[in-house]
């Protein structure tokens, strides 16, 4: 209900919000970050106008600054210490997106927002990127703990994942996300990424943890955006039953990167080239984490981790590994009584001697189940936004997923 009320409060004060737009520049949101240029990016030096682009939550603001340089006032939307699945925009925010050229977003139905702000600003000249596109989302796992787990990321990708980063995602949002998602969903992301996930799994907790991933991610974007617009506006925290959190594999991070630098490039031409060199000098930093998380798990004693969010579904696809969460996609979901226990006997079972919580998040689930099995707790970072000590020890997307790899590391070799 308060939700609700907020939404239409929202609604309410937009037309306002909008007006007051204009030309001038939006006052700046928090930027989760550093916005200091690296020494590998392409600067301008002209003295044409930069665009001004908004980004939905840290993942979108740091790999967009990282494709446009200095080239681009890029500011982020959620503040930092905000937990993003439970951020809505205020009139200020719709109207700071209203004056923006470019809005960035994840999409995949993390943004639960989004189609209400871009409809509200549908007739304005606003370039949309949604990271996200062109990537096979998955189903979500978590949400229910009687579904069959079957062989769901238990495989590596190093032979069949073959990417094509250069080519992928290069499209234009602007013709086909006109916000019509009848013709949106026109192509198969099958066809776009093609991951072969039958099966693959190098084990199956069929048996031990039951929840059934069969035809993961094979779907259209029409089923993507499909967000249940009901009464509540579509606000719904298990994404409508989609994994949003492709940025926390490295392989994926570098297709919505280049689906980042695809759109820069479509919005200002002038400097596409710019744009080209900043996401490949990115890209190649990205392909090296991708490495590091190739060797440093495949080797690992165990292949499963507990996790009290369900957002690591893409990091196990990619390295065979095997997400056991606690909770569903939405962090502040509750597991109920019989999930506890079922989560509780697994980790005994299986001997599992760490619990992995988040940053943004109460850790009394994953402490309450530690303390039962007498296991040991552990930040596991799902990267949905800075924390102020993160931003004070200039911590990055890439530091951060360092430190989540070592954590992996330590819990799996217990």
């Amino acid at each position: 209900m308060i939700k609700s009320y907020k939404r239409i409060l929202a609604a309410f004060s937009l037309s306002a919000a909008l007006a007051v737009a204009g030309c001038g520049s939006a006052k700046p949101s928090e930027s989760n970050g550093s916005m200091n240029t690296t020494e590998s990016q392409v600067t301008d030096t002209s003295t044409a106008a930069k665009l001004k682009i908004k980004t939905s939550f840290y993942p979108m603001y740091e790999f967009t600054r990282q494709v446009a340089g200095d080239m681009a006032d890029v500011e982020n939307l959620v503040p930092a210490g905000v937990e993003p699945h439970d951020w809505e925009p205020t009139p200020q925010d719709m109207a700071g997106i209203a004056d923006a050229d470019v809005i960035v977003y994840n999409g995949a139905g993390m943004e639960s927002w989004i189609d209400q702000v871009l409809d509200s600003v549908k007739d304005r000249d606003l370039k949309v990127i949604e990271a996200s596109q062109g990537i096979e989302i998955m189903e979500g796992e978590g949400h229910s703990h009687s579904h069959d787990h079957g062989a769901e990321g238990e495989h590596s990708h190093e032979d069949e994942h073959a990417h094509d980063h250069g080519a992928e995602g290069e499209h234009s949002h602007e013709d086909e996300h006109a916000h019509d998602h009848g013709a949106e969903g026109e192509h198969s992301h099958e066809d776009e990424h093609a991951h072969d996930h039958g099966a693959e799994g190098e084990h199956s907790h069929e048996d031990e943890y039951a929840h059934d991933h069969g035809a993961e991610g094979e779907h259209s974007h029409e089923d993507e955006h499909a967000h249940d617009h009901g009464a509540e506006g579509g606000h719904h925290h298990d994404h409508g039953g989609l994994d949003p959190h492709v940025w926390l594999s490295p392989a994926l991070a570098i297709q919505q990167v280049r689906n980042i630098e695809q759109g820069l490039a479509e919005a200002d031409p002038d400097h596409k080239d710019a744009y080209k060199a900043n996401a490949d000098s990115y890209v190649s930093k990205l392909e090296a984490l991708d490495q590091e998380f190739k060797e440093g798990l495949k080797d690992s004693k165990r292949k499963d981790f507990i996790t009290q969010h369900a957002a690591f579904g893409y990091l196990a696809k990619e390295y065979g590994l095997t997400q056991v969460p606690i909770a569903g996609l939405s962090p502040d979901q509750e597991p109920s009584a019989s999930q506890m226990a079922k989560i509780i006997e697994f980790a005994k079972e299986n001997n599992v001697k760490t619990i992995f919580f988040e940053t943004l998040v109460a850790s009394n689930v994953a402490e309450t189940i530690a303390s039962e099995i007498g296991a040991s707790t552990a930040v596991l970072n799902p990267i949905e936004g800075l924390t102020d000590e993160d931003i004070s020890k200039q911590l990055d997307y890439i530091a951060i997923m360092r430190q989540n790899l070592q954590a992996l590391q330590a819990a799996l070799n217990e």
